[in-house]
């Protein structure tokens, strides 16, 4: 044999966890950043557009009536838990997009349609920026509009 003065380089398959393989080679010194996959769960971004969603001032409340009766009859169960931060959230979570329902209740008065937009807006804004997912579509059903006399229970909006 000659020595050509050229190094091989080798290709290495290592299997992590059983659940597939992950070729290294040449590009392994790359960004750190860029070795192994994140996957992020759909109620994780479930959450996230709930809280979002929350903050934008005219939301009284999110999920339709029977969604915020159980909500509610849940919070009274000792032990349970306080509000779901994803009543009235819908997502699909693909591998770098995802699409959102929400389905929300406004507080009599506000424009729907500036509501709406400004919840797109932050929905989009803090999903893109937590997750890194492309958020596709954010569909907004608008099930009840909350009278000023009308007793129901306290805003499910954030103090900030």
């Amino acid at each position: 044999m000659t020595d050509t003065g050229q190094t091989s380089q080798t290709e290495t398959t290592l299997s992590v966890g059983g659940r597939g393989a992950k070729s290294l080679g040449a590009g392994h010194g790359s960004d750190p950043g860029s070795r192994g996959r994140t996957t992020i769960a759909d109620g994780v971004v479930a959450k996230i557009a709930g809280m979002a969603a929350r903050d934008v001032p005219g939301v009284h409340a999110m999920g339709g009536g029977f969604a915020r009766g159980m909500g509610a009859m849940r919070e009274r169960v000792p032990g349970v838990g306080g509000k779901s931060v994803t009543s009235g959230v819908k997502v699909e979570v693909g591998e770098v997009q995802t699409v959102v329902g929400l389905e929300i209740v406004v507080e009599y008065g506000v424009s729907i349609i500036e509501v709406a937009g400004d919840i797109r807006e932050n929905v989009i804004t803090a999903i893109e920026r937590m997750t890194g997912l492309e958020v596709i579509e954010v569909n907004i059903a608008v099930g009840d509009v909350k009278l000023p006399d009308e007793e129901d229970e306290e805003p499910e909006r954030r103090v900030a």
